[in-house]
């Protein structure tokens, strides 16, 4: 298997096109292998993770937890609060700490920037769970899953409809340009992806010649499309904002019709939780197009590729 041994995972711009093939094609052979019978695959077998948690979880901690224990390692989870950071200590200076004691952090966070700077003064891998500007682990489980569906990445479709300044977009444009897929994001005025986010994106489109539009309309985003990807529209630390989100992005919702304006074979993702009745219907999330519940058992497996990688 091949290694990234040391490095950090902050965005999936920290992978090059080829590094991030090589740790969905582990994936797909980890995910092979424990259906396999081999539940536990000891490649990190002494091996110790912390994972910080800022904001609440429910996928992304179990499935770490579980990747850390199925590769023969140990995990420590501990909330922002039950540490000393809670009570003022440095980020820098728990970072020279952290690097003494575990082999990887995994963080999840409100601000992108204290993940870069956590990385900066950590001597160990760093991985992004979650944080306003990126979701880069659940970008690598969703394109294991499209793979696992489709059978390839170049020329496929996926169209996003909702908030286009969601963190999830945002590692999704990356991953999706990185491996030659075609994103179509239809979201409001006022709600375009992060434009440094769009120039890494883009830059990569030019080389797998893949094609990157923002659109106003869901119909036009999702046309002939061969993945229909929503998020919910009030991410955490967004609350405030509830009433106005809910306005503007009312006419976003995927719903059955909508639908059936993308490809025959086309299929719905969601990163979960899900906000049934909002972004998307009942009928949709639940319904043929629907992969949602594999989508979250790859996070599973892709972040134990990760984790087999990088620590």
């Amino acid at each position: 298997m091949r290694n990234l041994i040391g490095r950090d995972f902050i965005s999936v711009a920290d992978l090059t096109p080829e590094e991030l093939r090589w740790v969905i094609e582990a994936a797909l052979e980890l995910k092979r292998r424990f259906y396999a019978g081999e539940r536990v695959i000891p490649l990190k077998k002494g091996k110790t993770l912390l994972m910080i948690f800022q904001k609440p979880s429910t996928r992304t901690r179990v499935s770490f937890e579980q990747a850390m224990v199925q590769l023969g390692g140990h995990v420590i989870s501990l909330g922002w609060s039950e540490m000393q950071l809670g009570r003022g200590e440095t980020i820098a200076d728990t970072a020279r700490v952290l690097t003494r004691l575990v082999d990887g952090v995994v963080a999840r966070v409100y601000s992108h920037n204290d993940l870069i700077e956590l990385a900066k003064y950590a001597d160990i891998p760093v991985i992004n769970a979650l944080s306003d500007k990126e979701h880069p682990c659940q970008a690598v489980g969703d394109m294991m899953t499209i793979y696992e569906k489709k059978r390839r990445f170049k020329g496929l479709t996926l169209a996003f409809v909702g908030d286009g300044k969601d963190n999830v977009l945002h590692s999704l444009l990356i991953a999706a340009a990185s491996l030659g897929m075609n994103v179509r994001v239809g979201t409001p005025r006022g709600y375009d992806p992060d434009p440094e986010v769009m120039r890494i994106a883009e830059e990569r489109a030019r080389i797998t010649d893949s094609v990157i539009d923002v659109v106003r309309g869901p119909e036009e985003a999702v046309k002939g499309a061969d993945v229909v990807y929503t998020d919910v529209w009030v991410s955490m630390g967004q609350e405030a904002e509830k009433e106005k989100r809910l306005r503007d992005l009312r006419g976003f919702q995927v719903t059955a019709e909508l639908m059936n304006a993308a490809k025959r074979d086309a299929i719905f993702m969601h990163c979960l939780p899900a906000h049934r009745g909002f972004e998307v219907t009942n009928e949709v999330i639940d319904g043929k197009w629907s992969v949602v519940w594999d989508q979250a058992e790859n996070r599973l497996h892709s972040q134990k590729a990760l984790l087999a990688l990088l620590l």
